[in-house]
């Protein structure tokens, strides 16, 4: 096993509650590696999960926004841009 294959022990703080509900789960690191993953995955490409956006990305985003827009899914409710130039009807429907 080379040392770039070696699994690293990360550690962290957490607060009470989080350690309480996480003791009735039997394999506490795979359920804590697979949500960290899981996270990594849904987090925003644009700030990557910070919430803000840099004076840079901003100026991109309002340039995207020039041909596209914010709309509410009527069937999920989640938020999604939608391009002005490209109707491709509802997502929902096969």
């Amino acid at each position: 096993m080379t040392n770039q294959d070696r699994p690293e022990i990360i550690t962290f703080k957490a607060p009470k509650s989080l350690s309480e509900a996480l003791k009735g789960i039997e394999n506490r690191s795979e359920f804590i590696r697979q949500a960290v993953l899981a996270a990594l995955d849904s987090g925003c490409p644009l700030c990557k999960g910070t919430g803000i956006l840099t004076v840079e990305q901003k100026t991109h985003w309002q340039e995207l926004l020039s041909d596209h827009y914010l709309s509410e899914c009527g069937t999920c409710k989640a938020v999604h841009l939608v391009c002005r130039r490209a109707d491709k009807g509802d997502v929902h429907e096969p």
